[in-house]
């Protein structure tokens, strides 16, 4: 039979949850201790592929030997290997159109059109693909939204549009995954696509085009798991107008594309040949991923993670004067302790029914690199991967009311964690911060993506001592001081009374979880809902 928890938490598996943990004693001193260990400056910020990632790595690998942990990566290991590719554009990419007439029109790459080839093998040789306009190229069924319709796609270059409709249909202030270019890609790669350009609706001289030009010549970084397009790019609103104007359009008489009512259309006539290569180099870094096995439904999972790198130190940053070390205790020292700790008091519990599993991640201040990596080759199956749990910059304060969480309203881990809050007199909140699109910008969310129900808490605003003013002011100060700065070191100052009020939960929670035979699901306003359905044979 389907498990699934129907709405909410059942009173009696919250308190089965809250008796199996009362063991637990996460200590402020040793998470700040070890926060410490591995953010010194030895540690050299922690940057992928260097000596501070074996360092770290050894490190962790040593506190989970001496817990008696297993090795959760392949094949027995510790480690689960991550290959990431690394693309710089060639000199000399050309790229040209033909219209109906069968007149070839050259495009000047940089004024009309912008083209990258990283992707594949980092070679693009398009011949006369057949070009669509396909709206926001956006396919939401939960919400009755699909600007492709029956449109055929295969083999053509698909122009969309960035961002997606304004209003509520769309979760209003927070910005859905429907947003992202990266969606926009894996939709138009998954009907057949060979390219797709972003339709930038500013003349070629305008400040938005020339900064997206100037960045499309930097080294880009290739997601694994990614769409495997031939090509990406921009087009600016004159070339765009052109190929309309050459497809016999009336641009003013298009269906809006903002309500709902427009479909995909092809520019009849119009064909776009592109020719562009990149150089490739390969950088590897590791994950890192300790077990508990589950005494009767090992194969069904339950993931804590935190990505344990930063962003380096001199080597990364030439000619930075003084501190030239980043040696992020805060981001993310700060959770790949709290997972460690977690761990740690988990051992030491009776071992659950489902397994639990520690996944320290690489590279996500790279792009969620590494995160993406394991949900493109995972080492448990994500069918059957129940949550992820992720830990990102332990909150810093005493204890709070509220405990906001990236993407509420998303999945029903927000109503068991709820549910576990409610007896102490504290709430769950969204984050308070809806143009910052938190939800797409942690390690959680390529679980997410993928359909794993994942659930990334974040700092309590609402202080019990001082209230929600003092909290937010405190808050912003904080990051606005040492986010992604040589400054953020460990402090004795630090309070982790909210870490560690914070981390109890997160330990209910999976704990409640890895003991239960339910499977939580995506709301259905959630555009992962349908990603999940794909394989909800797996979990009968």
């Amino acid at each position: 039979m389907f498990r699934k928890l129907a709405g909410g938490v059942a009173l009696a598996a919250v308190l089965l949850a809250a008796g199996a943990a009362s063991a637990q004693d996460f200590s402020a001193e040793r998470i700040s201790n070890d926060i410490r260990t591995i953010s010194a400056d030895e540690f050299q910020g922690r940057y992928p592929g260097t000596e501070g990632e074996r360092m770290t790595l050894e490190w962790l690998q040593g506190q989970y030997e001496a817990m008696g942990l297993q090795p959760g990566g392949p094949d027995g290991q510790w480690l689960q290997g991550v290959e990431l590719r690394r693309f710089t554009p060639v000199e000399g990419a050309t790229a040209s159109w033909t219209g109906p007439d069968g007149a070839a029109h050259p495009l000047t790459v940089g004024t009309e059109v912008v083209i990258r080839a990283a992707t594949n093998d980092g070679r693009a040789s398009i011949q006369n693909a057949g070009v669509v306009f396909a709206g926001h190229g956006i396919y939401a069924p939960e919400r009755n939204w699909d600007d492709y319709g029956d449109l055929d796609v295969r083999g053509k270059v698909v122009i969309v549009m960035a961002g997606e409709p304004d209003g509520e249909l769309f979760n209003g202030p927070y910005a859905t995954n429907y947003q992202s270019a990266a969606y926009k890609a894996d939709e138009a790669f998954r009907r057949g696509a060979v390219g797709v350009l972003t339709l930038v609706q500013q003349p070629a001289g305008s400040p938005q085009w020339q900064g997206l030009v100037r960045a499309n010549s930097r080294t880009r970084t290739m997601t694994p798991g990614a769409a495997d397009l031939e090509f990406s790019g921009a087009i600016s609103h004159d070339t765009a107008l052109a190929w309309a104007t050459a497809a016999g359009l009336d641009v003013s008489q298009l269906p809006n594309v903002a309500d709902g009512s427009f479909m995909a259309m092809a520019l009849d006539g119009v064909s776009l040949s592109v020719d562009a290569s990149e150089t490739v180099e390969t950088l590897v870094t590791h994950n890192l991923l300790a077990r508990i096995p589950g005494t009767e439904r090992p194969n069904e999972t339950i993931i804590y993670s935190a990505h344990w790198d930063h962003v380096g130190g001199a080597a990364q940053h030439p000619g930075v004067e003084g501190d030239n070390i980043w040696n992020g205790a805060w981001d993310n020292a700060s959770g790949t302790i709290g997972v460690l700790e977690m761990a740690r008091q988990l051992s030491q519990a009776p071992r659950p029914e489902r397994s639990i599993v520690f996944a320290h991640m690489a590279a996500e201040e790279m792009g969620l690199l590494g995160a993406y990596a394991y949900a493109a080759d995972p080492v448990y199956p994500l069918e059957t991967t129940v949550a992820d749990i992720n830990i990102d910059m332990l909150p810093l304060s005493g204890p709070t009311r509220d405990i906001p969480i990236f993407g509420k309203g998303q999945n029903e881990l927000e109503d068991r964690l709820q549910a576990l809050a409610e007896p102490l007199g504290r709430y769950v909140s969204d984050d308070g911060m809806p143009e910052q699109g938190f939800y797409y910008r942690s390690d959680h969310f390529p679980f997410a993506r993928m359909g794993v129900p994942a659930i990334m808490p974040w700092h309590g605003w609402d202080w019990v001592d001082g209230g929600r003013a003092a909290g937010e002011a405190a808050w912003r100060a904080k990051f606005a001081a040492d986010y992604h700065k040589p400054s953020d070191e460990w402090s004795a100052d630090w309070d982790l009374t909210s870490a560690v009020e914070n981390l109890t939960l997160l330990y209910r929670l999976g704990l409640d979880l890895a003991n239960s035979e339910d499977w939580p699901g995506w709301k259905p306003s959630s555009e992962f809902a349908v990603v999940r359905a794909r394989s909800d044979a797996a979990r009968q």
